[in-house]
């Protein structure tokens, strides 16, 4: 489990950092925004328990699980929080509403098995959000630099690029939305020189897109011939046939 663990560890660590603190903050606006509208009962972040991701979701159990265990803080804003690997998540089948990853691929040597789990704790119709580094940016070009020093706190090899992610979702059955790039800044150590390439961030998502330094995608889980039925309160009930009225008509005087 420590070895596991080791991963998550370092990248928490390195959120804590300036450019790290960067990304955060870009993350954040996004993540909020897409699980703000997410309705059902059950939400569930998997990883990084120090990052309230789900903050703006109105859902009524919100519950941590990973292979750390979150300082007593960070704990006390969850519901729950559960020691599990993500390739086993202990929870039933279709028992989850909203499910987000911030990073959880790179964290892990199977991230196959974790969309695998992720697929069938997910109820129809739910949501999953994940978060990761763009191998194609500024940055995973400085981190595969040969012979300069580890930029990202996990190595090029960890690093799951938007598309193949998009494609092993749609290999599961799920609808993508359209992926999500950001933090388009050089390399920089220092919050003074992230601020001022701040321009960066218009013009790259403008002019190269595809090259921010993270990403973000979200998806829904469908089911082939699954039809929706809402509540009974909504179908219009039937209007009772009229009764007949037999009228007895005499003939002649009365």
């Amino acid at each position: 489990m420590a070895e596991e663990s080791a991963p998550i560890v370092e990248l928490a660590e390195w959120f804590q950092t300036p450019p790290g603190q960067y990304v955060l903050r870009w993350e954040q606006s996004q993540f909020d925004a897409v699980v703000a509208d997410v309705f059902g009962f059950n939400a569930l972040q998997v990883g990084l328990a120090e990052l309230d991701l789900l903050r703006a979701n109105r859902m009524p159990f919100k519950a941590y699980v990973g292979t750390v265990m979150p300082e007593p803080d960070a704990a006390a804003r969850w519901q729950a929080c559960t020691l599990a690997d993500p390739r086993a998540l202990p929870f039933a089948s279709q028992s989850i509403d909203l499910l987000v990853l911030p990073h959880a691929f790179e964290c892990t040597d199977a991230p196959h098995d974790v969309l695998r789990e992720v697929e069938r704790v997910l109820m129809p119709e739910g949501r999953v959000v994940i978060s990761g580094f763009n191998p194609w940016s500024l940055w995973g070009a400085r981190n595969r630099m040969p012979g300069m020093e580890p930029w990202l706190p996990h190595a090029p090899s960890a690093q799951v690029s938007l598309v193949r992610v998009k494609d092993w979702l749609k290999l599961l059955s799920f609808e993508v939305d359209r992926g999500r790039f950001g933090c388009y800044s050089p390399a920089c150590r220092t919050d003074v020189w992230l601020q001022r390439w701040r321009f960066m961030e218009a013009a790259g998502d403008r002019w190269w897109a595809v090259c921010g330094a993270v990403y973000m995608v979200s998806a829904v889980k469908r089911v082939a011939g699954m039809r929706l039925i809402g509540p009974a309160w909504k179908q219009k009930r039937k209007a009772a046939p009229a009764a007949s009225v037999v009228a007895n008509h005499r003939s002649g005087p009365v």
